[in-house]
């Protein structure tokens, strides 16, 4: 499997390059986030809110699979469950809803938290059991911040963590008002590795110590 960060929150991740594999795109955002907007092809497209910097599906070429609501998907081999969160500590009194998405794709299980709020409860933390690579928001103020998604890591325990969601040179408008990446780094503890994009096949992951991955734009 192939996963590269178009920033923000949003991933592309392949199991197969051509006709016979699939591409997933999560959390399209537009240009107000600064960044170049997403506009390549997509088999399925995950969308956690409805906000602006999460859900823009039109910019996507091809005609994918859009999921925006909590349940159990299975499209071209890949199979995804969205599971309902808060964007925030007050059960969405502040921000509304938040969908975290499942992915399994290529044998490997992909989390994907979407703009997170708050801690998980039980029931939230026994679908994510045996997640392999977590993608989660680490920038604060909107989401979760640097020691919140610290907590969420040792809940969930996933042996691969990339984060996303923070401060980057070329972030615009409410983003500049959340952290970089280096106040997550200083709390988790854990040295960075730095990937243009992670190649990973299952036999590849990290059997005891949990690895971080900062992925570059």
């Amino acid at each position: 499997m192939i996963i590269t960060w178009q920033g923000h929150s949003c991933f592309k991740l392949q199991d197969k390059i051509g006709p016979e594999g699939a591409t997933v795109v999560t959390d399209p955002f537009n240009k107000e986030v600064g960044l170049k907007v997403p506009n390549f092809e997509a088999d399925i497209v995950t969308v956690s809110h409805q906000h602006h910097d999460h859900n823009n599906v039109s910019a996507l070429r091809g005609a994918p699979f859009i999921i925006d609501c909590a349940g159990e998907y299975d499209f071209k081999g890949v199979l995804i469950e969205g599971i309902d969160s808060y964007h925030d500590e007050k059960e969405g009194a502040e921000r509304g809803g938040n969908i975290i998405y499942r992915i399994e794709i290529d044998d490997i299980s992909v989390t994907h938290l979407g703009d997170l709020g708050h801690i998980l409860n039980d029931a939230q933390l026994e679908k994510l059991a045996g997640t392999d690579i977590l993608l989660i928001p680490v920038g604060g103020k909107y989401t979760l911040d640097a020691k919140k998604a610290v907590e969420v890591i040792s809940q969930i325990e996933p042996r691969i963590v990339i984060p996303m969601h923070y401060k980057t040179k070329d972030s615009k408008n409410e983003q500049l008002d959340i952290d970089g990446v280096e106040k997550f780094i200083k709390e988790i503890g854990l040295t960075p590795t730095y990937e243009e994009k992670l190649k990973i096949s299952k036999k590849d992951l990290p059997l005891e110590d949990m690895e971080l991955v900062i992925l570059s734009i």
